[in-house]
């Protein structure tokens, strides 16, 4: 079973796409409730919506299985991200609307959980050091790029509606200052959109997991709003139109970071 998708690319950026899978297993979706079979809490489309990163030599890694099967964007260990918040775990068992993933007495029990980190966890993380190792050795640099969209409004995580551009880095930690003002900066240029730096959404795991600027590579996160791209009930259909306008800020911030990159290696 193929996990992940991985495209090399020429340049020191590497894109993660960990939450845009949609495949189950079959024995699996026979336990999920109907809510949880539309799959509503998907990074819809990302690949999509950033098709011109190729183009700007940015290599990818896209997870092809749910964020219901494992959320690669969690502490293997089910650390939580926001201690005191409420936050979804590593094998989810509640959708984002706090309604339930699987029918009575189906949720996944330990044994299971440590299956599914090894069978799919695993590999991508793997997939995923390796690529930052080979970039910093060929280009004397790394910057990964965590790549996420989600509702404009989930009452379980923020109050009312969220910025379109959530740009996150630990606080600072994941990644230069100085790459981290520039993106924010190519963003704010884009003032049809909202912007938040390190707000809600500071960077999940592999943020801060894999950032370590002091060892040359920098990890930033974007949480994107779906509303900025798409609509975002079901079928949870692309918007061409709203793509089109949304897009010229996304290359912009990827452009920056390409162009940070080659004068600081």
């Amino acid at each position: 079973m193929e996990t992940f998708h991985f495209t090399p690319g020429d340049k020191p950026v590497l894109m993660s796409i960990p939450h845009g899978g949609t495949a189950i297993p079959s024995d699996l979706t026979a336990r999920l409730t109907p809510e949880a079979r539309l799959l509503p809490d998907t990074d819809w489309h990302l690949g999509r919506l950033y098709d011109f990163a190729a183009e700007l030599g940015i290599g990818s890694l896209q997870a092809t299985q749910s964020r219901y099967v494992i959320d690669l964007n969690r502490s293997p260990d089910g650390q939580p991200l926001y201690p005191g918040a409420s936050n979804s775990e590593l094998v989810p068992v509640t959708t984002f609307a706090d309604q339930p993933i699987y029918r009575d007495a189906e949720t996944p029990d330990g044994q299971e959980i440590v299956k599914r980190r090894e069978q799919f966890w695993a590999p991508y993380h793997a997939r995923l050091a390796a690529s930052l190792t080979e970039i910093k050795r060929h280009h004397g640099i790394a910057v990964l790029f965590d790549c996420h969209s989600i509702r404009s409004a989930v009452p379980r995580f923020f109050e009312g509606t969220l910025p379109d551009f959530n740009l996150g880095t630990a606080d600072g930690a994941s990644c230069d200052t100085e790459l981290r003002d520039r993106i924010a900066g190519a963003l704010a240029r884009h003032d049809a959109f909202s912007l938040a730096v390190d707000g809600r959404f500071k960077g999940g795991y592999i943020t801060r997991h894999y950032g370590a600027p002091k060892d040359g590579i920098h990890a930033f996160q974007l949480e994107l709003s779906l509303a900025t791209y798409m609509e975002e009930d079901p079928p949870f259909t692309f918007r061409d139109d709203r793509a089109d306008q949304v897009r010229a800020a996304l290359q912009s911030m990827l452009e920056t970071a390409l162009d940070w990159a080659a004068v600081s290696s």
